[in-house]
């Protein structure tokens, strides 16, 4: 298993490598986030063991069992899934960055809890919905600058960058007027900040399009088998 792990990231370092090099970037400034929902500890250590560092999960609940036994000191945790206000707190004592902030509320929740939990700097990505998809989150493009102003004012929670999850289409090359947009907000509101998009199926045109953050599940750990809880 350890030996198609390597495989499989020695194949997704040599797509980014080339998606990057295409539009005359330097690959290593693109950092591969492993999504680990729905898989066990033990496949993290794998992974941990095969150089990943920084691993995103959906769900706090689910990430806290792991972080636990991983260890908060041994990898980067990386929160990627929508994240519910009853669950901030805690978010805010396991992550190390939140990928997806997607409402005013929320960032001053965020910002109230790191000031009680004595927590002086937590980065954080606006996730933002370009399609307006009913069935994903992010905030619009209209209130996306109130949303920045806030952060720019706050004490503790720091914009790293934006981040997006976009429609899934068969053929990748239709996401990338999304990336492209994102990028285009990116550098209006938070110039030099880094891009958190592209998965499993899309990255590669991510890449293209100026990610520094590719979240990828199915190509670093193979298949998901859910199983009903």
């Amino acid at each position: 298993m350890s030996e198609a792990l390597s495989e499989r990231l020695a194949k997704i370092d040599a797509q980014i490598d080339r998606s990057a090099r295409k539009n005359g970037r330097d690959p290593r400034s693109i950092r591969l986030v492993a999504v680990s929902k729905t898989q066990p500890a033990a496949a993290i250590s794998g992974a941990l063991a095969a150089g990943v560092r920084i691993f995103g999960e959906n769900k706090v609940q689910e990430a806290e069992g792991k972080i636990a036994e991983i260890g908060r000191e041994n990898a980067e945790w990386h929160l990627i899934g929508h994240l519910q206000s009853n669950k901030a707190r805690k978010a805010v004592r396991l992550f190390d960055v939140i990928h997806s902030l997607d409402s005013g509320a929320l960032a001053e929740r965020l910002e109230r809890i790191c000031e009680e939990e004595g927590r002086a700097e937590l980065p954080v990505f606006i996730q933002v919905d370009l399609a307006g998809e009913t069935t994903k989150d992010g905030i619009g493009e209209k209130d996306l600058p109130a949303l920045v102003e806030f952060l720019r004012g706050a004490r503790h929670l720091k914009l790293a960058g934006m981040m997006i999850v976009p429609p899934y289409f068969d053929d990748p090359e239709d996401a990338r007027p999304f990336f492209r947009r994102l990028r285009e907000l990116r550098d209006r509101f938070v110039a030099g900040g880094e891009l958190s998009m592209g998965m499993s199926h899309d990255f590669e045109v991510a890449v293209e399009e100026g990610a520094t953050l590719v979240r990828i599940g199915t190509a670093v750990f193979g298949e998901r088998f859910y199983t009903k809880s």
